[in-house]
């Protein structure tokens, strides 16, 4: 049975941590969502729906602006946009939420972020929405539900993670893409032996979080995507031995990470990439938004590499789209906003004005057709299993102890043991807060 995002019915469901868990990343539909930019107060207009969103990629921007005027044209509710730093927009969301003043949606993802909040009752039920999205998968439906019975999130896109390169500098430097390991950290050793940087990261600039992908990766790999759904939930330990061991292969590749990688944010990391100085980032599509039009036909990527074949195949596959406020003061016209960005017509739109290297949550609009997205959503559709991102599979609360843990990793690789106990303990915390 296919599913919305042309991913079969089983890998969603199977999946059973995405339903009622929460997440980080970047959005990339929804991740540049911006007709401004300011960290001001919230400016309500009369019959406007104000959007709260994360990022500013020139073309997402330009994509969203699109969007925006199309749904203006239409007639009736109009859409303003305000757009802030994606840590600042992470750590006020609850702020934001709060507030006597809250803007009327917001750009993010589903899971237990959204549960957490609408047992608030700070999440506006769009149950009603959801009655006009017929053609939705089950899946889908229960991934954007509060685990109460209601719907409290719109879906609009979801894209793939792997580790993405310029084909003309593979093609320069006599490489090929590897098909396991061993052939990846030969492919490392090469391109190091040529005066490249092999591994872009991005892991600084507030983007430390793309870091975490090396964990979620390594993990799913090693341990599989259930230990690691159980270990994000507060079912399992940071400083478990299993999890010590994913710390090997990671070691093995740090002498050929980009040394400027922890002070570079992932936009600067993608400017280096295409520059030719490192070889390959593992990053999510968004990253393609921060890329000029003309590199994207140079974009490839390939699969990380499978450490244990014994273990099933999972893939980051994160969600995203838009929840809204229970205090909007515009319920009526967040619904009517909500309703077109549902639309294959209204996500076909933003693909064709964006980078076009996500995947339509309607399963009646088309993506972009290219070779690159075409091979994005096999790999997904071939994956035994899926996951979100780390905070996506966790909470945003517990993002921060990834991000203290991974960096001092990434720099103090000796102090493992300590930095596991520490993250440990720093997890407990938040665990306890949340129960």
């Amino acid at each position: 049975m296919t599913t919305a995002a042309g991913l079969s019915r089983r890998h969603f469901l199977r999946n059973a941590g995405l339903v009622g868990l929460g997440a980080l990343g970047s959005s990339s539909f929804l991740a540049a969502c911006a007709t401004s930019a300011s960290n001001g107060p919230v400016k309500q207009a009369a019959g406007a729906v104000t959007v709260q969103s994360n990022l500013s990629s020139p073309q997402a921007k330009v994509a969203i602006e699109a969007l925006a005027k199309a749904f203006g044209d239409k007639g009736g509710a109009t859409a303003t946009v305000n757009t802030v730093a994606s840590e600042t927009f992470r750590t006020q969301l609850p702020s934001y939420l709060t507030s006597a003043n809250p803007p009327d949606t917001f750009t993010w993802y589903p899971g237990s972020l959204l549960s957490g909040y609408a047992k608030k009752g700070l999440l506006l039920d769009v149950g009603d929405v959801w009655q006009t999205m017929g053609n939705y998968s089950q899946a889908m439906r229960s991934l954007s539900g509060d685990g109460a019975g209601h719907q409290v999130f719109v879906p609009t896109s979801y894209y793939w993670w792997g580790f993405f390169y310029r084909k003309s500098n593979f093609a320069k430097w006599g490489v090929k893409p590897p098909t396991n390991w061993s052939e990846f950290l030969a492919l490392c050793e090469t391109l190091k032996g040529k005066g490249i940087s092999p591994i872009g990261l991005g892991a600084g600039g507030g983007t430390q979080w793309t870091a975490s992908a090396w964990f979620d990766y390594l993990n799913i790999r090693i341990n599989g995507a259930q230990f690691h759904r159980d270990l994000l939930a507060g079912r399992g330990r940071f400083d478990d031995p299993k999890v010590k061991k994913i710390f090997d292969p990671w070691r093995q590749v740090l002498p050929y990470t980009d040394p400027n990688g922890t002070a570079l944010a992932f936009q600067d990391a993608t400017t280096v990439l295409l520059q030719g100085k490192t070889g390959m980032v593992l990053t999510g599509t968004f990253f393609a938004d921060a890329a000029p039009k003309d590199a994207l036909d140079d974009l490839d990527f390939f699969q990380f590499p499978i450490l244990d074949p014994s273990v099933p195949v999972a893939e980051e596959g994160p969600t995203d789209g838009f929840f809204a406020s229970a205090r909007t003061p515009h319920v009526a016209e967040v619904k009517e906003w909500f309703k077109y960005v549902a639309t294959a017509e209204a996500q076909e739109l933003y693909i064709k004005n964006s980078s076009g290297t996500v995947l339509p949550a309607n399963p009646s609009a088309k993506d972009s057709g290219t070779p690159l997205v075409q091979k994005g959503r096999k790999l997904l559709n071939d994956a035994k299993e899926l996951t979100q991102f780390f905070n996506r599979d966790s909470s945003d609360a517990l993002q921060p102890t990834a991000d203290a843990a991974l960096i001092r990793f990434i720099q103090k690789p000796n102090e493992l043991d300590s930095i596991l106990s520490d993250w440990q303990t720093a997890a407990a915390k938040v665990w306890q807060g949340q129960s």
